[in-house]
């Protein structure tokens, strides 16, 4: 028997939207350097987008998994104490935002560890409930790409026909075959709802760790075209130019991994010179 989506789902407020669009970001997979998070949590900021609803972690998490300590801290919840004192515990949440203006819901969450069919029933609910038409998710992936030029964006569509309005923004088509995301499954499920999804991803720097600036600001400057969203992302621009200088100094501190950015950035741009001259 199916469990009722809406019995997890605690509503704030309920806007109506007309053909709204509702952004995906979940931290764990695919939100390396903290693209996925970070860009949508950075919108959430920038449009000062209100809270509306959240999802009842409870039923989709493992916080104790069996092994050795090294992999089962990997799935408990974080926690501060001071002086004896508890003080903050990190639990998820996953929580929805909108933007009436633009017709715009934004999702922060942590993707689900258990009950997959039953988080996308909860995701999906809201987005009819709400009003969503289409689906998007950002997130990245470690490749071959140097943090000194911009990230390759990649598009995977629920329908073949959306592939060429993406592709007028720049993205080019995924090819992958491994281990999937939880975004992936909503997007075999996203037809039969009635909404169209398509996920955003960016190929990061694989050498480098920690949340990456110049990625969040490339992804989100991408999205805003795409939803046609007028952004003042100059705080955004800062922080990807000042971030590239703070990794630069260190790279060339490094004479093994300097030369292995040089050779990325010759390969990226003869990659960027060949799709140019079969374009012509």
């Amino acid at each position: 028997m199916s469990e009722n989506p809406f019995d997890l789902i605690r509503f704030e407020d309920c806007p109506e939207l007309e053909d709204g669009t509702l952004v995906l970001a979940f931290s764990g997979w695919m939100d390396g350097g903290d693209v996925s998070t970070g860009t949508v949590e950075r919108l959430v900021h920038l449009l000062d987008a209100r809270a509306i609803a959240e999802i009842d972690p409870e039923p989709f998490y493992i916080y104790n998994f069996p092994g050795s300590m090294e992999v089962a801290a990997l799935f408990r919840p974080h926690i501060e104490i001071e002086d004896g004192v508890v003080k903050t515990i990190d639990m998820p949440v996953n929580r929805f935002y909108c933007h009436d203006p633009a017709r715009l819901v934004l999702f922060v969450g942590k993707e689900p560890n258990l009950r997959w069919r039953t988080f996308g029933d909860c995701i999906f609910a809201v987005a009819h409930k709400v009003g969503i038409r289409r689906i998007l998710f950002v997130g990245s992936f470690g490749g071959s790409v140097p943090h000194t030029r911009e990230p390759r964006l990649y598009v995977t569509c629920s329908d073949p026909r959306l592939l060429p309005k993406m592709e007028q923004y720049g993205l080019r088509r995924s090819g992958y075959e491994g281990p999937g995301s939880f975004t992936s499954y909503l997007m075999t499920r996203a037809s039969s709802v009635g909404v169209e999804m398509a996920s955003l991803v960016a190929e990061i720097p694989g050498y480098l760790q920690g949340t990456n600036p110049a990625s969040i600001e490339a992804v989100t400057r991408r999205l805003a075209k795409i939803i046609k969203l007028p952004l003042d992302l100059a705080s955004l621009r800062s922080a990807s130019t000042q971030w590239e200088l703070q990794v630069s100094g260190a790279v060339e501190q490094n004479e093994e991994l300097a030369r292995r950015v040089r050779q990325l950035e010759e390969e990226y741009d003869n990659e960027l010179l060949e799709r140019e001259s079969e374009q012509m």
